[in-house]
């Protein structure tokens, strides 16, 4: 299933994640996928609010760490891929461990892992529509999918159903 939406803020951007994290009740991982300073990070900051990550704990871009993890309802682990030039580094940061627990994922430059490494439940394609503006695509699998979809387009966004997918 497969959603479009335009952001006209980073505020909006923020509050599109928040929107999804409120929802998000089960395990989840989500690839993000955008050029650098897309908004990637701010979305999941919008995604961590709203999976309950206390305000007094910033959420941060973990490029030099490659993965910073936040308390809220579910654990969300923030992982970031830009600086991994071999797929052979994924396990020094132990990433199979965090695909593969009882928690959420959010994965920005998802596109840098081996397909097989990364069985998302849901995919974000962020682009820079120029200004402030970001168009957004995103795209759930899984049992929980129609749920998602119907509860996401219950917001202040005004999505667009894409029938193709």
């Amino acid at each position: 299933m497969h959603l479009r939406v335009e952001t006209k803020s980073a505020l909006d951007t923020f509050n599109l994640g928040r929107h999804l994290g409120g929802l998000l009740q089960e395990p989840c991982i989500i690839g993000l996928s955008g050029d650098l300073g897309a908004g990637k990070t701010v979305f999941i900051q919008g995604l961590a609010r709203g999976l309950g990550v206390p305000e007094n704990i910033p959420v941060t871009s973990p490029t030099y760490t490659l993965v910073n993890e936040y308390p809220g309802r579910k654990t969300l682990y923030h992982v970031d891929l830009y600086r991994i030039e071999d797929p052979g580094e994924l396990s020094d940061i132990g990433l199979d461990e965090i695909l593969s627990g009882n928690h959420l994922a959010a994965v920005e430059w998802a596109e840098r892992l081996p397909e097989e490494s990364l069985d998302p439940d849901i995919v974000i394609q962020i682009e820079d529509a120029g200004d402030d503006n970001r168009r957004f695509s995103l795209f759930f699998y899984g049992p929980q999918a129609p749920d998602l979809v119907e509860a996401m387009k219950k917001s202040e966004f005004r999505f667009i159903d894409n029938p193709d997918q």
